[in-house]
């Protein structure tokens, strides 16, 4: 029998992926003042002995008001990098997957409170609460605060606390960064005719809308090490009519393969409370292909994959040269395991849990 494609080894840039694998970004609204707590020592630390190839920190704010929620984590002092070594210190020391971290900011989608306590955004005079910044000056949900139009100041000085959070990873030997142009928040809400309504060079034309998160993306590139990857999350699609979609997202591909993106993560919607998303098994996988089908550069496909057989295809089939795990890996953290003895692949597993390998899985685990 051939190997599972799912279980070939693959290179972004020059970082060696031993499967096609990824453990998505999982924001988990933990964190104190931006500080990494242990419950993401806990989460993440899990996670790492997983067997899939490559584990993304969540989205980590680059500005303490470019977080979601005030439980958010952030990349941007010296506590928050302190907190995150810490955390990083000990998974390092049983696991050696390779660690990438998403740097974010959240836009008008700032201040925010915790899902599970309803996620409305928080008045800016309430605790907890604070301004939020935008391409314009539009409230993502009716009734909310209006965030404040970034001037050329803001735009400087967010662009820097990308770069900043890039050289902090750096520091703490991450191996790549992606940068979160997706789900609404501020990149993608630059990006999108729906939330940039801006008269100057950073709004209007595609190219226009396009140019401050290529700023971002340049200036991030140069600051983290040339060895080491620098990928983006997109939206393919608002999901709305008149918004961001496939051909946009087709051209914002080919400007980042020219600029040296390492990868591109398609992921959808979160732009517009109005969207209407055809929700169901692989249903951003379209997008993804036809992301890979115009650009030469790395895809990764998420999004409701949940099967060992369809994860198997998608890869199989050229749709996706990755696939992004999150919610299904939180529900079942061995699923690389899995997928591995039910197609006939390998997985690495610590070597204190060796012993655990059924008996009908013949060289199922490859020790560490």
């Amino acid at each position: 029998m051939p190997a599972p494609q799912l279980f070939t080894p693959f290179k972004v840039g020059e970082l060696n992926l031993r499967n096609r694998i990824v453990i998505a970004p999982m924001c988990q609204y933990s964190a104190v003042d931006g500080c990494m707590t242990d419950w993401h020592l806990i989460h993440l630390g899990h996670l790492a002995l997983s067997g899939a190839a490559l584990l993304t920190i969540e989205a980590s704010a680059v500005l303490p008001e470019g977080r979601i929620t005030y439980a958010d984590v952030g990349l941007y002092d010296d506590a928050t990098e302190a907190a995150m070594e810490r955390v990083l210190e000990s998974i390092r020391r049983h696991s050696d997957m390779p660690i990438a971290i998403q740097l974010a900011h959240a836009g008008r989608k700032a201040s925010c409170e915790l899902p599970w306590n309803g996620g409305k955004q928080v008045a800016p005079t309430a605790p907890n609460g604070w301004q939020a910044f935008a391409p314009s000056a539009v409230s993502f949900a009716k009734g909310d605060n209006p965030p404040t139009m970034m001037d050329r100041s803001e735009l400087a000085r967010v662009r820097e606390a990308f770069v900043a959070a890039a050289k902090r990873a750096e520091r703490l030997g991450i191996d790549a960064v992606q940068l979160h142009g997706a789900h609404g928040y501020l990149l993608h809400e630059f990006l999108s005719p729906i939330s940039n309504l801006r008269d100057d060079e950073y709004g209007g034309s595609l190219e226009n809308r396009m140019r401050f998160p290529l700023e971002v993306f340049d200036a991030v590139r140069a600051a983290f090490p040339a060895h080491k990857p620098v990928t983006v999350r997109v939206s393919g699609s608002d999901w709305v009519d008149g918004g961001w979609d496939l051909e946009q997202t087709i051209a914002f591909a080919q400007a980042l393969e020219a600029r040296g993106c390492a990868a591109i993560h398609v992921s959808s919607g979160g732009n517009s409370p109005d969207q209407q998303i055809p929700v169901g098994p692989s249903y951003q996988v379209p997008l993804a292909r036809g992301v890979k089908q115009a650009a030469n550069l790395p895809v990764i496909a998420v999004g409701l994959i949940t099967d060992f057989e369809q994860a198997e295809a998608i890869i199989g089939t050229g749709d996706s040269d990755l696939i992004g795990l999150a919610r299904t890996i939180l529900f079942d953290p061995r699923w690389p395991w899995h997928a591995a003895a039910h197609l006939g692949g390998h997985v690495v597993a610590p070597n204190q849990y060796l012993r655990s390998q059924p008996h009908q899985y013949r060289d199922l685990f490859v020790r560490r």
